[in-house]
């Protein structure tokens, strides 16, 4: 091999971590920057702001065999602050997708799926910030996590899986929608309808008869319930942490993740 062609090939090798981390920069940087990240942390706020001030009363009121209000709706706050977060990751996959960066990766000596894991480190970035803001603010409104360390550990992975699982089929369906309005749109109201119709501001008996096995069973009042669970409560109505408990919810998470892969990875493959 000449010296030349050692060369030609030493540059068409993808360095996959360096690319991984340049096409990373280039989501976090910008956002960092110009102040967008902010909508991270404003947009827990308000969640919080939006279901305690107009709620806890009548709540409070209705009884849900809580403690306090705040420590019976704050998994609905992670979970508003994970889909706010999976909605701006489809917003981003899909102006990607229409700017035509994906062909243009695809030219280049590039991994098929470091486009992707460079947007999911991106939207894993602005998770993380929402979490940390939900639960500051939940502190802020009288939450606490009533524990042990690792039940508090449990409590954090878990809305970070959950988070992971909604922002990658948000990715999936930004790649595939190519219409950033469109998309946004369009995933405003599978948030709104669920989380109302949840146990995550009222029990399911508080709902109709005949749409309160849908509000038990949905994949939002199950992440309300781990997470009550995780958190505890002084009065002990929030359940135990046993398998029985976390298997549905950790089934839903998991199930989105492995129903959403298979797309990942014929997505990145048909770019490339």
């Amino acid at each position: 091999m000449t010296a030349g062609t050692w060369l030609t090939h030493a540059r068409a090798t993808p360095a996959t971590v360096q690319q991984w981390w340049v096409l990373t920069s280039r989501l976090i940087v910008p956002s960092v920057k110009t102040g967008e990240v902010l909508s991270s942390i404003l947009a827990p706020a308000a969640f919080t702001a939006s279901f305690y001030i107009p709620l806890k009363t009548v709540m409070t009121f209705s009884g849900n065999g809580f403690s306090s209000f705040a420590q019976y709706m704050m998994p609905l706050v992670i979970l508003q602050a994970a889909s706010f977060t999976a909605i701006s990751a489809a917003f981003r996959a899909a102006s990607d997708s229409v700017a035509g960066l994906d062909r243009r990766f695809g030219s280049m000596p590039i991994g098929p799926l470091v486009p992707v894991a460079a947007r999911m480190s991106g939207n894993i970035f602005r998770l993380l910030i929402a979490l940390v803001t939900a639960v500051v603010c939940g502190y802020v409104i009288g939450f606490r996590f009533r524990l042990d360390a690792l039940h508090t550990a449990g409590f954090l992975a878990f809305s970070l899986l959950i988070g992971i699982a909604l922002t990658l089929g948000a990715d999936v369906i930004g790649t595939v929608s190519q219409s950033p309005e469109t998309v946004t749109q369009a995933l405003l109201l599978p948030p709104l309808i669920f989380g109302m119709l949840s146990t995550g501001l009222a029990p399911a008996t508080q709902f109709p008869q005949w749409v309160q096995p849908f509000v038990r069973n949905q994949p939002v009042s199950q992440f309300a319930i781990a997470l009550r669970a995780l958190a505890g409560d002084t009065k002990g109505n929030a359940g135990e942490a046993t398998w029985a408990l976390m298997g549905p919810p950790l089934l839903w998470a998991i199930g989105i993740l492995v129903l959403c892969a298979p797309f990942v990875v014929r997505l990145s493959s048909r770019r490339a």
